[in-house]
């Protein structure tokens, strides 16, 4: 796959609506092309410690920050065309659903490639685990800013780039 869209979102607590964090990279042709990452204001807003002992972000990094639809307004238009990559799918693909739901936006079905099913099947137990920073390693990525949105949508965008 040549053209397509990483995608990382971090959530303020256990509702998957919560996206608080996006991290966008987008590859056209196998090269990056751009890099999208935007704070969001959480909904519902409110910040779970286990959330926060992950990610680092609390309430006051995102309590200016713009709503969901402000923010995939920009991003939509950019990948409009692409299938999305992330590691663990499952999870940003709940998180991209259930932020449209809660906005009663159009949700466009967007088509969804995981990089961690994609190690699974390729690297099986070559790897200790299938964890994004234990793959992106085993891919010559330097993961240095684990769960944050961008560097994790770098970091899927290079093992997509190796293995899908």
């Amino acid at each position: 796959m040549t053209d397509f869209a990483a995608i990382d979102f971090e959530t303020a607590n256990g509702n998957r609506s919560s996206v608080c964090s996006v991290g966008v990279v987008i590859v056209r042709n196998g090269e990056i092309v751009d890099k999208i990452h935007y704070l969001i204001r959480p909904a519902p807003n409110y910040y779970a410690w286990f959330c926060t002992e992950v990610h680092g972000m609390t309430f006051v990094d995102t309590m200016h920050a713009p709503a969901f639809p402000h923010v995939w307004a920009e991003i939509a238009p950019k990948i409009a065309d692409l299938p999305l990559v992330a590691h663990n799918s499952p999870f940003d693909e709940g998180c991209l659903r259930a932020v449209h739901q809660l906005y009663g936006m159009n949700y466009p079905n967007y088509t969804f490639h995981c990089t961690c099913r994609a190690s699974r099947k390729i690297h099986g137990n070559l790897l200790p685990n299938h964890q994004l920073h234990t793959v992106a390693a085993h891919c010559g990525f330097d993961l240095r800013n684990h769960h944050h949105a961008l560097a994790d949508a770098e970091a899927c965008a290079a093992i997509a780039m190796k293995i899908i």
